[in-house]
């Protein structure tokens, strides 16, 4: 029997029977609810403009986070709690707010800093900053300019500048404070959840139907019983088919509330990251072992509300040539592992992807875990990312690349570049040549010579064909420069002379003369 789509908004539940499983959050917003607070810039999760928050139960525990309304499809909102810019101000009283005042301390502090002109994103930058506001109020203290930064990356404003909008994230903290009362959010968040029954939740309106399976079993039954059915975890490629390609998905099986695909954990010498997992989880978790040889990525990968909805399982399954996140896995060894009723399989991630947007997957079978090895010694790591922007872009070029050093030869290496073939795609050639070799510059020539065998990338809109093969040798170098066994300079000191200086030439006989 079909359900309802039921969440919490403005101090009730929504009860929806006669929308289109493919309908967005935001086309509800604006035009069912009329509250048109929420604004459409792109229509495809860059502008933020449409920034919401979003509160849903993990482990019993209220989570919010900020995502993108225009490219949320409106049934995956199913049994959570939703914020937009009418709940904060005189309606605050009535989701959670505990204050009477005329505006909250995010909107004061847009007002009292001159942080908006015509205004059209500022109800995005407002939702971004409280998602901010309510991340430090539990830690109990204010953000750092960095955290503004990165909080505010998935937002753009083509008037008024970011300069006073980082002055108001500031500011909101020296006002009075305003308690969110999660208390009450999460008492009616736990009567939105499933009743436990055996058969898998599904809303179904004119011939479309959307499923919500609880566990990792009746996903799998469902793969089986509708293997054309699109799976559909955090939607930030599936919403653009909906509002980009105007496509109609007749059948979605949702993934975003399996318990077992949820769940990460340390295994037999592997962290195993459900497919469900969002990508900051992931990379929070991730950096945990890998530190700062990864952080950057993290940091670059998207923008926040895009890395609070989108999965690391779902980049994978996606398997995108300019994907950021397959380039590091691979050369870091990570394993996929597939799941169908029928069993088990589980492979290299590079074996996965056959040629471009074709994988090694039956129509059976769904993406469950992503395993990646844990840091061993002798291993040097780096992965790189270059696009035309620093945030939210998508790379021009990707690299990464681990090396096992043992009394200084080159014992295993392992170099992926994404951006530079059909596929994310190990450089098999250029490590056949490192293998045994020493580290050293007479070797790193050859190597970046190699690389030439390895790839014969194309031109497009984004970068040609000899920018990335001479961007591709060119990372070869920064790794070996931040790696050497003499002088190796850090991270920061590459960076200092990349900024400095953007001829390349240059760059490295500067780098090289520390």
């Amino acid at each position: 029997m079909s359900e309802p789509i039921v969440f919490y908004y403005r101090g009730e539940q929504q009860r929806i029977t006669q929308a289109s499983p493919n309908r967005t959050l935001l086309q509800y917003l604006r035009e069912d609810l009329h509250c048109t607070g929420s604004k459409e810039g792109c229509a495809e999760g860059d502008c933020g403009a449409c920034t919401v928050v979003v509160g849903e139960l993990e482990n019993g525990q209220l989570q919010m986070k900020s995502v993108n309304a225009c490219i949320q499809l409106l049934p995956s909102m199913h049994g959570k709690a939703l914020f937009t810019v009418e709940d904060l101000g005189p309606a605050c009283k009535n989701t959670g707010c505990a204050t009477d005042c005329d505006l909250h301390p995010v909107q004061a502090a847009m007002v009292n800093c001159h942080a908006s002109q015509c205004g059209f994103c500022t109800p995005g930058f407002v939702m971004s900053l409280w998602d901010l506001y309510l991340r430090h109020e539990q830690l109990g203290a204010p953000p750092s300019r960095q955290e503004i930064a990165t909080a505010l990356s998935g937002n753009l404003c083509r008037c008024t500048g970011y300069r006073p909008i980082i002055d108001a994230a500031q500011e909101m903290f020296k006002l009075p404070r305003v308690a969110f009362e999660r208390a009450l959010v999460e008492q009616q968040l736990r009567q939105l959840q499933p009743d436990g029954s055996h058969a898998a939740p599904h809303y179904d309106y004119a011939a479309q139907s959307f499923f919500w399976p609880q566990n990792l079993s009746q996903a799998l039954q469902l793969r089986a019983q509708h293997p054309q059915a699109t799976l559909l975890a955090g939607g930030t490629d599936i919403g653009l088919w909906i509002t980009k390609q105007m496509r109609q998905l007749n059948s979605l099986i949702y993934l975003g509330q399996v318990e077992e695909l949820l769940q990460m954990r340390e295994h037999n010498g592997m962290l195993e990251i459900g497919a469900a997992v969002n990508l900051n989880q992931a990379y929070s978790k991730i950096c945990q072992y890998y530190g700062q040889a990864l952080y950057e990525m993290w940091q670059r990968f998207a923008s926040m509300p895009v890395r609070n909805a989108g999965t690391l399982g779902g980049n994978v399954a996606n398997g995108s040539p300019i994907g950021d996140s397959m380039p590091w896995l691979i050369a870091l060894g990570a394993q996929v592992k597939l799941q169908s009723v029928r069993g088990t399989r589980q492979m290299p991630l590079e074996d996965f992807y056959l040629a471009y947007q074709k994988k090694d997957m039956q129509l059976d079978e769904i993406v469950s875990h992503v395993l990646l090895p844990l840091p061993k010694p002798h291993w040097l790591f780096r992965t790189y990312k270059l696009a035309k922007r620093f945030d939210q872009d998508i790379s021009a070029v990707c690299a990464a690349f681990a090396l096992e050093i043992v009394d200084g030869i080159i014992i295993n290496a392992r170099i992926a570049f994404g951006g530079m073939a059909a596929t994310p795609k190990r450089a098999s050639h250029t490590e056949q040549i490192l293998l045994g070799a020493h580290w050293d510059e007479l070797n790193l020539d050859i190597a970046k010579a190699s690389l030439m065998q390895d790839y014969q990338p194309l031109s497009d809109m984004r970068a040609s064909s000899k920018y990335r093969m001479k961007t591709a040798q060119n990372l070869l170098h920064r790794f070996w420069l931040e790696t050497r066994a003499d002088q190796p300079l850090s991270a920061t000191d590459v960076n200092a002379f990349a900024y400095a200086d953007a001829d390349a030439d240059t760059f490295f006989a500067k780098a090289e003369g520390v």
